[in-house]
């Protein structure tokens, strides 16, 4: 069972984009977090060093060829603090009696 515990620093919504897209993902290139996300290479840098920082994510740098590549990837810390936000976020809607799963 998770227990439910709103982070800040997730919650912030191009952050908690970052982290539902590792989420999704074993490792996600620069390229296409930056995509998905609509942010600029820099937008996109400071985020990941700010998820990095605390441990949520695992930057790897190398290159293909000589072009260079980094990719990130969430840590167990990261998975659990997303998984814990959003039991927090369904605690929040289901107070509301609504339901963030769509109706079968």
């Amino acid at each position: 069972m998770i227990t439910p515990k709103f982070d800040e620093l997730i919650h912030a919504p191009t952050r908690l984009s970052l982290v539902s897209l590792l989420a999704a993902t074993e490792w996600a290139d620069f390229q296409f977090l930056r995509d998905s996300a609509g942010l600029s290479d820099s937008a996109l840098s400071k985020q990941l060093t700010t998820l990095e920082g605390v441990g949520y994510i695992e930057i790897r740098k190398g290159f293909v060829g000589k072009r260079p590549r980094t990719s990130a990837r969430l840590t167990s810390v990261g998975r659990a603090a997303f998984d814990q936000h959003v039991a927090a976020l369904q605690e929040i809607v289901a107070k509301a009696g609504a339901s963030v799963l769509p109706s079968t």
